[in-house]
């Protein structure tokens, strides 16, 4: 079982491996300290959850139905955020609510606003990679 510590006890993010309980301490290989590390920014990462969750709840609205029943549509935001200009990205999203019987230009305009400023998610390269 792992244990983090917190940021007050200690500045470096470590993890401490700990002997399951009803295991003899001689029988259990001695582990050395690991970092932990993190691929993404957590912020972006937070931010993208947030978005989501909002998407989501949006289109129970917008379909007013539960989650479960919501049409299959993806709104996909880095395919967005490739796209050049506001207009091409508004025009994609209400191509992908086209069967939604209420009025979807707030839904749009809003989401066009949280997006912007939003960075694309990138998996980073391995070790060994090269990057274009």
């Amino acid at each position: 079982m792992a244990a983090v510590t917190s940021p007050e006890t200690n500045p470096q993010p470590r993890v401490y491996f700990q002997t399951p309980p009803g295991t003899d301490e001689s029988e259990v290989p001695v582990r050395k300290q690991g970092r932990v590390t993190v691929k993404y920014d957590r912020k972006e990462l937070r931010k993208r959850l947030n978005l989501e969750e909002w998407i989501i709840d949006q289109l129970t609205d917008l379909y007013d139905c539960e989650e479960e029943a919501i049409p299959e549509l993806e709104i996909d935001v880095d395919e967005l955020l490739d796209m050049p200009t506001d207009r091409d990205r508004a025009n994609r999203v209400k191509d992908l609510l086209v069967d939604c019987y209420k009025p979807t230009d707030d839904f749009v305009a809003e989401l066009l606003e949280k997006v912007r400023g939003m960075q694309k998610l990138n998996t980073p390269p391995k070790k060994g990679e090269l990057t274009p």
